[in-house]
């Protein structure tokens, strides 16, 4: 059931004027939450941003629950919201160790995770199993498992810290069917899918090669870009023309923010000739066998 707000009360407001403007009756929380500091280092020892603020989650889901009614998403069901809110303390909880997102703000992640990889839904229908592609810490393949949840969602992941995290918010949010693949998408993949989504910078032509033997005919690649990816488009078209058409090309905007965005959808249009596996199997030799020796 929707948890819907129509009036102007807010669950976050609410509940920080019953705590007296910030302590709780039994001596709890500050008024405002603690700040880390602004920067630390990674395992590997590069300079990253830090959590800055920590929420229980009953704060945490009012002040998402906030950002979604004041962006058009007040109706999104109570339940998956909930599931959302679990989402982004597990991403703060690793995100001092694992710098996983520029974006540390609440409301930024609200908006540009959460409402950014749900609002995909509003403008094309995506074709299942989909395969979200490059999928870092779970965007936006977590958001849409938890919209989808019958669905199959295949996260693909080449970074093993991530793979590791995706695994970790798999369990904890209790999430089926949604197999994690620890490897980059190429054109050796051959994992069939219908649909495949991605909101990586990778250009779209590079994207349509690697997805090329792993899509099956008549399935759709989705890719979320910026408003600038008109460049993009012919070159992807020239040289996989054969292959795949542009089916969309779709301009909006995430609701009353002035953040814009461009979803091109192409849709493979003909089966792509098997590779030569032996040269493969020669060329992999080449490169990495005198390693493995």
């Amino acid at each position: 059931m929707a948890h819907k707000n129509k009036s102007n009360w807010s669950p976050y407001t609410a509940r920080r004027k019953g705590a007296g403007g910030g302590s709780s009756a039994g001596g709890g929380r500050p008024a405002e939450p603690k700040k880390a500091s602004a920067g630390g280092y990674s395992q590997d020892g590069s300079r990253h941003k830090r959590s800055g603020e920590t929420y229980s989650f009953g704060e945490a889901d009012d002040r998402i629950y906030d950002v979604f009614r004041n962006h058009d998403f007040g109706d999104y069901p109570h339940a998956k919201r909930q599931q959302l809110t679990r989402f982004y303390q597990l991403l703060m909880a690793n995100q001092n160790e694992q710098n996983f997102t520029r974006l540390l703000n609440i409301r930024d992640v609200a908006i540009k995770h959460f409402i950014d990889s749900l609002i995909v839904t509003r403008h094309v229908k995506l074709l299942f199993p989909l395969l979200d592609m490059g999928t870092g810490p779970g965007f936006p393949g977590i958001p849409l498992k938890i919209h989808f949840p019958d669905d199959k969602i295949i996260l693909a992941e080449g970074v093993q810290r991530r793979v590791e995290f995706l695994k970790q918010v798999r369990e904890s949010l209790d999430l089926r069917n949604l197999p994690i693949i620890g490897r980059n998408v190429n054109q050796e993949m051959f994992y069939p899918v219908n649909g495949v989504i991605t909101r990586a910078v990778e250009d779209a032509s590079n994207t349509l090669g690697n997805v090329l033997n792993c899509l099956q005919t008549g399935g759709d690649v989705v890719l979320m870009k910026g408003p600038n990816c008109t460049p993009e488009i012919q070159p992807a078209l020239d040289k996989w023309g054969e292959y795949f058409k542009l089916k969309a090309d779709i301009a909006y905007e995430l609701p009353k923010s002035p953040h814009e965005r461009r979803l091109l959808v192409f849709t493979k249009i003909k089966a792509a000739p098997l590779p030569d596996f032996e040269q493969l199997d020669l060329d992999w030799e080449k490169e990495f066998g005198a390693q493995t020796q």
